[in-house]
């Protein structure tokens, strides 16, 4: 590979390579950054819910533990 690149000026290396692979790859690249950031986004959603549905369950518990039994 550094045979292929070896006469060639430094901007094809450093500017035009790198261009065109985004220019290929750009769908790719943005789908996957879309989802791992959905999933992020989910994950956080998800904890949050649980996270509540602990802390309301907890209240309404100890709240009707502290009244006695029926």
């Amino acid at each position: 590979m550094r045979e292929i690149f070896a006469g060639l000026p430094w901007w094809v290396k450093w500017v035009a390579v790198p261009v065109i692979a985004l220019v290929v790859f750009g769908g790719l690249i943005a789908s996957v950054v879309g989802f791992v950031i959905g999933l992020l986004f989910k994950l956080l959603v998800f904890v949050a819910l649980v996270g509540g549905l602990i802390y309301i369950v907890r209240k309404f518990t100890s709240s009707s533990s502290s009244r006695g039994d029926w």
